[in-house]
This record gives structure tokens, sequence and C-alpha cells, in this order.
């Protein structure tokens, strides 16, 4: 029997079966998550032209639905110190799931708008428990590119929104398009069977069994005998609160990371409510402008998977801020150009610089806070930064209706793509724990380095005296 630590035993885990299906499962969440925000957009001129809306109540209805996420970021984001986010991540995905199908049964905007709202509150919920989870499980030399990974699911999910709508408005119209949306309850059972419970919210519960069951899954190397040292971060405190937030140097970084984030949900959903509909009133047909729209997507997924090692290797700040900027260049110069390869160039950096970003600045976040916190955290900043996601749909909605011209949209967007990028620059990484953890395992090796010679010359000494 020997003793052994939990956060050391993921920390120092090799990507094997059980990661490959926890990081498959997220995946799929958040595809879904990503497939119920972007299929409003997706259907929002038909739906105006059906029920005889104005751009600014296309807008307020997708300023309505973000605000239910940036509730639910918060209920769930608390909730899951409470109860665990496995439990919060099942009841949010049956949540958006359920309710984003009752959607397509909708008869006028009222019954749509409130389906909307209550499937926002589990969108909202669902990704900052997912980030936190995957966080936590995910191997310390993997944990960036495994997070990215996931989140790409977010943006595959839109990508299947964009071309599903594509595909079905013209023969079956839009209501099909939402029923999709039930698939994850079907798939529920299996995603309850194989998603495991965190393990510093098990080992805060005192419930070591479990905590034991799932070492085994990480590590197949370890027994059930053997005996669960209590983490330091665990034993200290127990739950986590809004406060800590802004403890121990971290309150102007938090800040930062709330006006980069209420910048990067501006623009994704402005990009994702309005994007066809911008690009129509820039000279496109409805289907060039979804194809468009699904191009944005794969742009998001190319940025998540290949930036996410490049954070790895070189740094957060040094890949997300130069990206933000890239953002703002696109959208300056993109409601200039009617030819479709430049557009579709431009295209995919806003997608990159844009979902893109915000998946990559939710690993940013994840990791700069401590475990036991990361939930709040991710889940405040999401909520402060869903200000800008609920306003976004609004602000559009009113640029449409003054009739301006397209480069005037763009660019009034891709102001937020500056202040964002000039925000995350500002963060201080020397408060971020993932420096602590750095500065405590070279310590440890420096420590090991030092002590190998002394270990030799003592061998040499105890050899010569025999």
């Amino acid at each position: 029997m020997k003793t052994v630590n939990p956060i050391d035993v993921i920390n120092k885990s090799r990507v094997h079966s059980f990661h490959i299906l926890l990081v498959a499962w997220l995946f799929f969440v958040l595809m879904f998550d990503g497939y119920d925000v972007v299929i409003y957009g997706a259907v929002v001129s038909t739906l105006m032209e059906e029920w005889g809306m104005s751009d600014v109540m296309g807008g307020a209805i997708g300023s309505y639905t973000v605000a239910g996420t940036a509730v639910g970021a918060v209920i769930f984001g608390l909730m899951a110190d409470k109860v665990g986010r496995k439990r919060v991540i099942i009841i949010c995905t049956a949540l958006f799931s359920l309710f984003t199908f009752l959607a397509g049964f909708a008869t006028s905007a009222g019954i749509f708008t409130v389906c909307r709202i209550i499937a926002g509150l589990g969108l909202g919920g669902v990704m900052p428990n997912i980030i936190a989870l995957v966080t936590e499980f995910a191997p310390q030399k993997r944990r960036t590119a495994l997070v990215a990974f996931v989140f790409a699911g977010y943006s595959t999910g839109a990508v299947v929104a964009a071309l599903t709508s594509r595909a079905l408005l013209p023969t079956v119209g839009w209501k099909p398009t939402f029923w999709i949306a039930i698939i994850p309850i079907i798939l529920l059972p299996l995603i309850m069977k194989s998603v495991p419970e965190s393990v510093v919210y098990l080992i805060e519960k005192g419930k070591m069994d479990k905590v034991k069951g799932i070492l085994t899954k990480v590590d197949p190397t370890i027994s059930p005998a053997d005996r669960i040292e209590m983490p330091k971060r665990t034993q200290s405190v127990v739950g986590s609160t809004f406060s800590q937030l802004f403890q121990e140097k971290r309150t102007f970084s938090t800040m930062m990371f709330w006006i980069a984030f209420f910048c990067s949900l501006l623009l994704v959903f402005a990009m994702n409510t309005w994007l066809p509909r911008l690009l129509m009133a820039a000279g496109f047909d409805l289907s060039s402008s979804l194809l468009f729209t699904a191009v944005m997507q794969l742009g998001a997924i190319l940025g998540t998977v290949v930036l996410g090692p490049v954070m790895d290797r070189i740094g957060f700040k040094k890949v997300l801020v130069p990206l933000f900027f890239s953002g703002a260049i696109a959208l300056a110069l993109i409601g200039y150009s009617k030819n479709t390869a430049i557009v579709l160039g431009l295209i995919t950096i806003i997608g990159a610089a844009t979902i893109g970003v915000q998946n990559l600045s939710n690993t940013f976040v994840s990791q700069y806070y401590p475990t036991h916190m990361r939930a709040t955290a991710i889940g405040s900043t999401m909520a402060f930064g869903r200000i800008g996601g609920i306003l976004a749909p609004l602000i559009v909605g009113l640029l449409l209706s003054m009739n301006l011209q397209p480069q005037y949209n763009f660019g009034v967007i891709g102001i937020a793509s500056l202040i964002g990028g000039v925000a995350l620059l500002f963060v201080q990484e020397k408060h971020a724990i993932y420096r602590e953890e750095k500065k405590v395992d070279e310590k440890h090796e420096k420590e090991r380095s030092e002590a190998i010679p002394k270990i030799a010359e003592a061998d040499a000494n105890y050899t010569s005296r025999i």
C-alpha cells in the first residue's frame, strides 16, 4: 500500500482510453451547445419573414437568449461547488436540449422566445463546468491541447448548424433544424455513465471510495488499497467563493479577464446571430451567407486546435493578444470586398479571432485560477462577458436598421476585438496558479538534480571503503 496525491496522479498521468472517452463525450455536449446557439442566427432571416419581425426584434430575441446564458453561467457555476460538476453538466444538457427541441414547435415569437431563454440557462451553465472538468482531468503536459480540442466541439456544432439549415431551409423549413437538438437527451444515460465526477469535489465531500475508483481509471497502476493524501489546495478551502477571485493579488487580472470576455462574447454573439444577415446586407444571397458562416466556424476550429498546442509552448498571451488584433484588422477590411476568395480568407481569420479566441481564453482562465475555484472563476467571468453577448444582437440589429454601408457595420464590431486584445495584454501572469506550480516543479527538479551528485559521491565513498 502506498500514499497517492490525487492531483499529482492526474497531472502526471498519460492520455489513454479514460481521457479519450471523457474528451469525446464533453466534445459531443459542446457540439450541441454550439449547434443550439448558432441555429438561431442561421434561421433568423426566415423567422423575421414568417413572423413579420424587424431587425431590432430579431436582435432582441437573440439578446434575451444570451441573458438566459448569463444567468445560467452564474447559477450553475456556483451550484457545481455544492452538488458537483457532473450533475450540473447533466442538468444543463437536458435543459438546453429539451427547450431547443420545443422551440421547433413554436407558433409565435413569444413562445419561441420563452423556449430560447430557458434553453439559454442550460447553454450558459454547461460550458464553464465542462471547462473545469476537462481541465481537472487532463494530464498537465496535454492540458491546454485537450481543453482546446473539447472546445472545438462548439464550433463543430456551429458548422453543423450552418450546413443543416442551408440544406433544410429551402425544402422543409426551419422547424426540423430545432428538432435535431433532442439527440443529447437520447444519449444522456451514456453520458451519465461515462463522465466522472470532479475528484476535488469528491474529496471535499469525503467520498474517498469514489475518488479511488476514479483514480484507478486515470492511472491503472493505482490500487484501491492505496491511501489518499489530501491535496493542500483542497484541505484549506472547502468550496469556492466569489470573493476569492479578488484575493492574493488576482483583482486586476480578474477585471482584465472580465473586460476581455465582454469583448470576445460580444464578437461571438454578434457573428453567430447576425453574420448571414450582415453578409446579405453586403450583397450575398442567403445560401452563400450560410456557407460563409460554416467557413467562419471552420476557422474557429482551426484556430482552436492549431493554436492550443502553440499556447502550451509559448504562453497564453503571446497567442491570444495577436489573435484579437488580427480579428480587428479582418473585420475592418471585410466590408470593402466583394471578392469571394478574399471574403473567405477574412472570414476564416474572423472565426479564429472571435470564437477561436473565446475557446482559447476559456483555457487561459481555467488554468489561471486554483482547481477549487475554477467553476466559479469561469462561470462568473463568462457571466460578465455575456453582458457583451446580450448587447451584441441588439447593437448589430440597430446597425442594420440604420442601413449603413457594410464596412461601417463590421468596423463597429471590430472595435471590440481591439479592446479585448488590450485587456488580455494587461493580465498579470505572475500571479497565475500555473506559474506557482511551475516554480514548485522547478524547485523539486533542482533539489533532485543537486541530490544526484551527492548520492553518487556517497556511493563512491562507500565502495572505496569496501
